[in-house]
């Protein structure tokens, strides 16, 4: 039998030189994240079924990898739907593993509930540039915590990691599903309309206001409505000051009595915090055209715009209702996740260089070499690793020079060659 070389088509194979600036990469993210008092979590790849298409992940949940039942639970002659052949499936996010883990595991765990999760996910879309079938996500979550902190320690952790992996100029894109709702009522739509209104919303970047508009009486809404709510996305865009775009369409809003005070001024406060605060150069935009897919979003909503990308690269958002549904008592929560995938391939694509690492040395050994000789050899790496040295012990190729040029590409620097004739 002779297996195929590719691997399954959406997922990929992971060089060195690619894997050196991913375990760099990883390394920042989770001591960076450390000093804002996150701490790391684990959760299994496979979730429940039942979890998993819960109707908290949208249109992800259109894409999840399932696994047949095992074992007797698997009755082909029987089954009759897809439930009577699945019960589990691959994750396609860390979200709603994290929910699980946390209604789990709540009366062991801190309140504020700080968590860092790093794994790979897994849609069965279709693949495209920056995004595999199988991929890593790195979230950070706060549970617990009911305030805008949440928020302002998400963003800063969010930017300050990227600012150490040489990112800047970016944008943070800002808005809340409340004022989303508002809008959407202040123009008059029906609020069982609201879903399917934010999906073309959501296509404002690719299609542009008149395309909104197109789309929104496409599907039979009446042309006031669309008059209206288009109007109040003009008025915000003749401003570049987020604050200033912040508080005129919500005073329009909460004229309107459609919108609470609070919500305007969580957000203002939450953008001059960041705004007054960070480390790194970016800059925190309100827009109100960001929407998220995720049905499980219930206040603030962000999103990472990188020029070098041409889109997103991450997000996140409040979610105060999804632990409930798993405990049945709700329990604030807000998380942001950075877009892995697309800072690696950006990284990659720049020609980054990780930062210098401590010496290496790779000991070359002759074929032929004797067992003593040999066992001095593997002795005198030993002690150089106890030192702190990173030795790599090889048996020497007859194209000695390619060797060493490969292994120079992966960064050592020094070599020693030993003969099975000493006086070689």
């Amino acid at each position: 039998m002779v297996l195929r070389k590719k691997p399954v088509t959406g997922m990929k194979d992971i060089l060195p030189a690619e894997m050196q600036i991913r375990d760099y990469v990883i390394g920042v993210i989770k001591e960076t994240y450390a000093k804002f008092g996150f701490t790391s979590i684990e959760t299994p790849c496979v979730e429940d079924i039942a979890n998993l298409s819960s109707r908290q992940g949208g249109e992800n949940e259109k894409l999840i990898f399932k696994i047949l039942k095992r074992g007797e639970k698997l009755n082909l002659d029987a089954a009759q739907t897809e439930n009577d052949l699945t019960d589990s499936g691959l994750r396609y996010d860390l979200t709603v593993p994290l929910v699980r883990y946390y209604a789990n595991h709540a009366n062991e765990l801190p309140a504020p509930f700080k968590a860092l999760q790093m794994g790979n996910v897994w849609r069965a879309d279709r693949p495209q540039r920056g995004r595999y079938r199988q991929f890593m996500q790195c979230d950070i979550d706060i549970l617990g915590e009911p305030s805008n902190l949440a928020e302002i320690e998400l963003i800063l952790a969010a930017t300050t990691t990227l600012g150490r992996l040489g990112f800047q100029d970016f944008q943070i894109r800002i808005n809340e599903r409340r004022i989303l709702k508002a809008m959407a009522a202040y123009s008059g739509f029906a609020e069982a309309d609201y879903d399917a209104v934010f999906i073309i919303l959501d296509k404002m970047d690719k299609i542009g206001t008149e395309g909104v508009a197109q789309e929104l009486a496409d599907n039979g809404y009446a042309a006031e409505a669309i008059k209206r709510y288009t109007a109040l996305f003009d008025k915000v865009r003749q401003t570049d000051d987020a604050q200033q775009a912040l508080t005129e369409l919500a005073d329009t809003l909460i004229g309107a009595g459609v919108l609470e005070e609070e919500v305007k001024t969580g957000l203002q406060e939450i953008i001059a915090s960041v705004t007054a605060t960070k480390e790194s150069v970016f800059e925190i935009v309100f827009d109100p055209t960001l929407v998220r897919g995720m049905s499980y979003y219930t206040g603030t909503i962000f999103e990472i715009a990188m020029p070098q990308f041409g889109g997103s690269c991450g997000g996140g958002g409040r979610y105060d209702k999804m632990v409930g549904r798993f405990t049945g008592k709700d329990v604030p929560a807000c998380g942001f996740s950075i877009g892995f995938e697309r800072i690696i391939l950006l990284l990659v694509e720049s020609g980054f260089q990780v930062p210098s690492q401590p010496a290496r040395t790779a000991y070359l050994i002759e074929k032929g070499v004797e067992s003593e000789t040999l066992c001095q050899v593997i002795a005198q790496a030993q002690q150089e690793r106890a030192k702190g040295t990173q030795v790599l012990v090889a048996r020497m190729n007859k194209n000695k020079k390619f060797q060493k040029e490969q292994l120079m590409a992966d960064g050592y620097e020094n070599f020693r060659e030993f003969y099975k004739n000493p006086l070689r």
